[in-house]
């Protein structure tokens, strides 16, 4: 006779389970059972997922290839750093990306600027591809059909077995979305979604009447701004009964220029050169308290002082740089010739960690075409590769001559040495 042993107050023991079900008694708990006994559920938003890493809730930066470098997307709670091109030209789009996955997803977007107009900066979104005809058209751009004798063609060996780019639509993943930045976003989605406004000469006319604006009078009222609608919106996670959850999306443009009243870009020695990073510290200090998410462009090519860009990169999470080839040597560098521009993975987020991550990609280049702005990796071509194998044998061939007798005798005449 079995024993029935019980484990516990109200719990049947594993003989009588096993006998009124017929089968065994470890089976996996329904949904029900799992609800009343089970460990806290995830946060189920819109536009978000958790990573698979360390679960921490994921958002899209709006740039599929741009997510896929950072781990999954980008994390809540944390700012995002855009290190702005030399003429601001390539920077924007990855502001505009952000903003518009936010509008598509329905998240709240706060959208803060000294230069222009938050409303202007919406009109200019570009337009969502929803549609599986405009997936199929971003996707044929991507991976262009090829022949099946061209399949098997590698650029050199050492290329063969390194991960691809996912630089198109991915069907499997409803992460994120696609955009076609020849279009604008429809002005039906955006008039449904909702958006705060910052604009800097707005806010200080009206407060200040005539007065200087100062350094740290713009960044405080930023900062009072911001926390105004985290905690009157409930984004800080008070009254959750109150309304569904959804996630606060804010976009800075050009902070710490001198739009902004900030004179670290304009003297190596400035006397305020602490406000920008006092409101970085507390910036944060607000995300990591809500479901809030930032990225800030700023022309960190313009501050004098090396140390602040390095203590704005210690208080950003994640800090990607862009290269504008623009008016450098490398736009007539054949080696750059398919490329805009090159970009640097500065920083990744290692939440609950005291140490920062490196990206293990460091070769990355983007490239503006009609509809999109694409990340890929960069390749040595092998035209180019073939010029420099042979003029490195002509140079090592005339120092041969030039060395003469000697040490040259020994290898064999006019040959270079070949150890």
């Amino acid at each position: 006779m079995a024993a029935t042993a019980t484990c516990g107050a109200g719990v049947p023991s594993l003989a009588s389970t096993a006998g009124r079900s017929g089968t065994s008694s470890f089976q996996r708990k329904s949904k029900a059972s799992g609800a009343d006994g089970g460990g806290p559920r995830l946060l189920s938003i819109a536009g978000t997922r958790p990573s698979v890493r360390n679960g921490q809730l994921l958002v899209s930066t709006g740039l599929p290839a741009l997510d896929q470098l950072l781990g999954g997307g980008l994390a809540v709670g944390t700012v995002l750093l855009i290190e702005e091109d030399k003429y601001n030209i390539y920077s924007p789009l990855l502001f505009k990306y952000f903003l518009a996955e936010g509008i598509v997803n329905g998240h709240t977007v706060l959208v803060a600027s000294a230069r222009e107009k938050p409303a202007d900066i919406l009109q200019e979104l570009p337009a969502p591809l929803l549609d599986d005809n405009g997936k199929k058209e971003i996707e044929d751009i991507h991976n262009p059909k090829t022949p099946e004798a061209d399949v098997s063609m590698k650029i050199a060996w050492r290329y063969q077995f390194l991960p691809k780019m996912q630089a198109g639509p991915v069907s499997s993943s409803r992460f994120g979305h696609y955009y076609d930045i020849s279009k604008r976003i429809p002005s039906e989605l955006l008039g449904s979604s909702k958006w705060h406004g910052f604009f800097l000469t707005e806010h200080i006319t009206s407060d200040l009447k005539g007065e200087s604006c100062s350094l740290s009078r713009g960044y405080m009222k930023l900062l009072q701004f911001i926390q105004n609608i985290i905690y009157t919106e409930g984004f800080d996670g008070s009254n959750p009964q109150k309304k569904q959850k959804n996630i606060l999306r804010i976009g800075i443009q050009n902070l710490g220029s001198p739009l902004w009243g900030d004179d670290i870009c304009c003297t190596e020695n400035c006397d305020n050169n602490h406000s920008l990073t006092k409101f970085l510290y507390v910036l944060r200090g607000l995300l990591r308290t809500s479901l809030s998410v930032c990225i800030i462009t700023m022309p960190t090519h313009l501050i004098q002082n090396e140390a602040i860009i390095t203590r704005v990169r210690n208080l950003s999470d994640t800090a990607v740089g862009l290269e504008s080839f623009i008016g450098s040597e490398k736009e007539t560098n054949p080696l750059y010739k398919d490329y805009h521009g090159l970009i640097y993975i500065r920083k990744i987020p290692r939440l609950n960690n005291l140490t920062c991550d490196e990206s293990d990609v460091k070769d990355l280049a983007f490239k503006l075409k009609r509809k999109l702005f694409s990340i890929e990796r960069l390749h040595l071509p092998p035209d180019l590769s073939d010029t420099v194998s042979r003029s490195r044998k002509q140079d090592l061939a005339e120092a041969a001559k030039q060395r003469g007798p000697g040490c040259g005798m020994m290898a064999g005449g006019r040959k270079h040495l070949d150890f």
